[in-house]
């Protein structure tokens, strides 16, 4: 089944690691992907400790694609497009695939949709796969099982409030 966590509020990786804990805890296996996101969260450092969990490299760094070069954009694509081909290499041996930021990678051009719903469509029945994101594709919220929509009514941020470790990130 397809999951898909989406909208301008805050929890959208937190809700999809929170399944990736989930799963882990009754020893399943789970592939976590991460895409246009460097590797700081504080998810993604307690979900390493898990020998159920796999999580595929991030950079240390990232840049948002507003401000990366056209050299550094196609660099970041083509990374971003080999990264999708490992976590659903990978999810081959895993009940559930947490796709983070698919929805940002595919409206910034970084990975194609015609190639995210054939690997969508290919997927063994008992796979849980897990879309986070702003904006998804009419196509995705098609396909998805359950869409969980997190809505801002309010944020820090809007008062000039930084993003801050543990809370945030």
């Amino acid at each position: 089944m397809i999951h898909l966590y989406c909208g301008d509020g805050k929890g959208k990786t937190t809700a999809a690691m929170g399944l990736a804990l989930r799963a882990a805890g009754h020893g399943e296996n789970v592939v976590v992907a991460q895409f246009l996101k460097a590797g700081q969260s504080g998810e993604r450092a307690a979900l390493a400790a898990l020998p159920a969990v796999e999580l595929l490299p991030v950079p240390e760094h990232m840049k948002f694609t507003f401000r990366m070069t056209e050299a550094e954009r196609t660099d970041e694509a083509e990374r971003e497009r080999a990264l999708l081909e490992e976590a659903f290499r990978r999810a081959s041996r895993a009940r559930v695939l947490v796709l983070d930021e698919l929805c940002a990678a595919l409206s910034t051009g970084m990975v194609e949709l015609s190639r995210v719903l054939e690997l969508l469509d290919s997927c063994p029945p008992e796979l849980e796969v897990v879309l986070t994101g702003r904006d998804p594709a009419p196509e995705l919220l098609e396909r998805a099982d359950y869409i969980t929509e997190m809505v801002k009514r309010r944020h820090p941020f809007d008062r000039g409030v930084s993003a801050r470790v543990g809370v945030e990130w």
